[in-house]
């Protein structure tokens, strides 16, 4: 004789039955990240090489439809980050015979701070300038992560100027929608612009981070801090260098 299961016994095993595959479905795409926070100490040690055979292919599928949209080959020669922080837009520009033409861009999820550049350790500010990549890392709790060179050689020397030392540093962007001095993609973004950057070098990418996208209209009085006269000269900087990355 079978024992007869009340219909409420099944309808609960069925919902636990797709419960259980539902977890183990999320466990499986995040067991990475759940182990670099757990162990913070003992990240499970990948390699770029690592990261670009393991979503490298399925990563380019997704973006490489914008470069034949821009009729931009690939992998570009050169590729330039333009990251305006009063509008949270990461913009993505690749080289095009001599010209820099707009690819796409990413919103920003999470930047911390207000207009005005980084001055040292703790102030909570994203850095405004022109920089370089300094690593990338594919062992990141925030997922992936690319580290800029702040401070640059112009933010080591205005600071020696004016006697301030721990200007801080660790500024990357990364995936995740969580930051504080940093600009943060979410997971999938980084994944493209990490693999877009493995693939053309890191020496090929120029960053440039901006208080807003309109440098003519910025009023200096308005960043709510202290003005340093060596601003107005960052800022005619950076208007400069977003002279070839305007949108038509």
């Amino acid at each position: 004789m079978f024992m007869k299961i009340k219909p409420q016994y099944i309808y609960s095993l069925i919902l636990f039955v797709i419960f259980v595959g539902m977890l183990g479905f999320w466990f499986r795409h995040h067991v990475a990240d759940i182990f670099r926070f757990l162990f913070p100490n003992q990240m499970m040690k990948r390699t770029v090489d690592d990261v670009l055979a393991e979503i490298g292919n399925d990563v380019k599928k997704r973006f490489l439809p914008q470069f034949e949209k821009a009729q931009v080959s690939y992998p570009p020669s050169h590729l330039t980050l333009v990251g305006f922080k009063a509008e949270k837009r990461l913009e993505v520009w690749g080289k095009k015979q001599g010209k820099w033409v707009f690819l796409w861009h990413y919103p920003i999820l999470a930047a911390s701070g207000i207009a005005g550049p980084k001055l040292r350790e703790g102030d909570r500010q994203v850095p405004e300038g022109l920089y370089q990549l300094n690593f990338l890392n594919p062992n990141s709790r925030y997922h992936l992560s690319m580290q800029i060179n702040y401070p640059n050689t112009f933010d080591r020397h205005k600071a020696a100027l004016e006697q301030r030392t721990n200007l801080g540093g660790e500024i990357f962007i990364h995936g995740k929608a969580v930051s504080i001095g940093c600009l943060a993609i979410g997971d999938e973004a980084i994944e493209e612009l990490f693999v877009l950057v493995a693939t053309i070098g890191m020496d090929n990418v120029t960053v440039i981070i901006a208080p807003q996208q309109n440098m003519q209209n910025i009023q200096l009085i308005d960043l709510k801090r202290p003005v340093r006269p060596w601003i107005s000269e960052l800022y005619v900087a950076i208007q400069q260098a977003l002279e070839p990355f305007q949108h038509p």
